[in-house]
């Protein structure tokens, strides 16, 4: 059971990781498309409509919550909400009679 345990949270440290790996990545590719887009927004119309923005403001709003998710903060549910509410439905056994 021991050895079970251990690779539970190996297997769940390994997918926060690539989930980070992830945001990272996004992240990086944000800065230099975005930048592409702005240097190429200025040197088409030197910025008279900023149409970047759109691009920036939309896949913004996406890597915000990837990055929420990477980094595991949930402000609606608080820290530990899904494990509290998993051991409560794994225990839920114990506890039939008294929702019948």
């Amino acid at each position: 059971m021991e050895h079970s345990d251990k690779e539970n949270k190996y297997f769940r440290a390994k997918e926060k990781v690539e989930g980070i790996k992830k945001f990272y990545t996004s992240l990086l590719a944000y800065v230099l498309v975005i930048g592409l887009l702005a240097a190429a927004n200025y040197y088409i119309n030197a910025f008279r409509y900023a149409w970047f923005l759109w691009a920036a403001f939309g896949w913004g709003i996406g890597l915000i919550f990837q990055g929420l998710k990477a980094f595991s903060y949930n402000p609606f549910f608080g820290k530990g909400w899904e494990e509290r509410k998993i051991k409560e439905f794994m225990n839920g056994d114990k506890n039939t009679e008294r929702w019948r």
